[in-house]
């Protein structure tokens, strides 16, 4: 059984395709995932980011908040189906982050909707950054979100810019089973651009 831990900020949408990929190759691959979270609006404080994501960071701090509040109340369970009624309504609908949204998400997630009210409430933020740099230790480097651990190695990414089918999807699980394992990888990458490129790819940091 392969152990995954996976360090996603809520507000970016390569983490929830990652995410979505993850689910759909659990079906086919023994697997347990721990839903972890970290925070972009942490990870560029003190940066310059173009106007047009500032908004993607201001969604960060708002959702980390309900987030922490949420394993606060139920622990590491409440992470993942909080997660998924978030994304489904952020990321697959497209829909703008209000109150009502998240109300709706809580409650599907059958938790107490009225932690909606953390978005704006800065208690939390301690919360917030204690997992954030949680996942940059076990990373041991600066990283985006995700931040994937695969029976305890640790690398930023997959970053995907779209959700892979099955076929696809359980060829990367597999691709990066062997890469986690083999300790004198450190890094891959390719640009964006060219293959599947995301609508989102210019706007959200990561």
């Amino acid at each position: 059984m392969t152990t995954i831990d996976f360090y996603f900020d809520p507000a970016c949408p390569f983490a929830w395709a990652a995410s979505r990929w993850l689910v759909n190759t659990a079906q086919r691959r023994p697997m347990t995932i721990t839903w972890r979270q970290m925070s972009l609006a942490i990870l560029n404080e003190g940066t310059e980011v173009p106007a047009k994501q500032r908004h993607h960071l201001e969604v960060s701090q708002q959702l980390g908040r309900v987030l922490a509040a949420a394993h606060d109340a139920s622990g590491d369970t409440a992470l993942g189906p909080l997660y998924t009624s978030l994304g489904q309504r952020l990321h697959t609908r497209g829909a703008p982050l209000t109150t009502e949204l998240v109300i709706e998400a809580l409650t599907e997630s059958d938790m107490d909707p009225q932690l909606a009210a953390q978005m704006n409430n800065a208690v939390f933020d301690s919360s917030v950054r204690v997992a954030h740099q949680e996942s940059q230790h076990r990373l041991g480097d600066t990283g985006g979100s995700p931040i994937v651990c695969i029976d305890g190695h640790c690398f930023f990414g997959p970053v995907l810019t779209a959700i892979p089918d099955a076929t696809e999807g359980d060829d990367l699980f597999d691709a990066l089973l062997t890469l986690a394992g083999t300790r004198s990888f450190a890094q891959l990458q390719r640009p964006h651009q060219g293959h599947q490129h995301s609508p989102t790819d210019d706007q959200a940091p990561r």
